[in-house]
């Protein structure tokens, strides 16, 4: 199976009487992923599987993937994606639907970045960072004796949108 990881959009800031949890997509954020689901859109992915977290920056990053995609009928909500959430418990669970072809996982840092790094290295040492809006690509997922697999590749929301650094 292949996995596909992607971090959430630019968020609002925390506000007075608003928890971290409600933050929502700025409009640039939400402009921006728009254009990361369009160049998904335009690479073919279709995945059998879109787990969100419940955070509503998330939410809403893997709503307009879905949408756009269509396949807002592949969308759940895993608890578990909350920043702090432990990366073996997400493999535990990517396992549980290892009959998918591809799913996508929406969440936060530093939990996306410890996550591929424990697919991929088996620790959480390999210095991955998920920029707002990245996106990768981990190749053969499996949970036989620990997790696996191989990074095909990460892309930055700048680069799907064609934006020179």
């Amino acid at each position: 199976m292949d996995v596909f990881i992607l971090r959430h959009g630019k968020a609002e800031d925390a506000r007075h009487g608003h928890g971290d949890a409600d933050r929502r997509l700025t409009k640039k954020g939400y402009e921006e992923i728009v254009a990361v689901a369009n160049w998904m859109a335009a690479q073919g992915l279709e995945f059998d599987l879109i787990a969100a977290s419940p955070l509503a920056r998330a939410r809403g990053t893997a709503v307009i993937v879905a949408d756009v995609l269509n396949r807002e009928d592949k969308l759940v909500t895993w608890d578990m994606l909350v920043p702090g959430g432990n990366p073996d418990t997400v493999c535990r669970e990517i396992d549980r639907h290892a009959n998918a072809g591809a799913i996508l996982i929406v969440g936060h840092e530093p939990l996306l970045s410890s996550l591929i790094s424990r697919i991929i290295a088996g620790d959480a040492g390999a210095g991955i960072i998920m920029t707002k809006g990245a996106l990768a690509k981990i190749r053969n997922f499996s949970f036989a004796q620990r997790p696996s697999g191989s990074l095909h590749w990460l892309i930055t929301a700048k680069q799907m949108a064609g934006v020179r650094n």
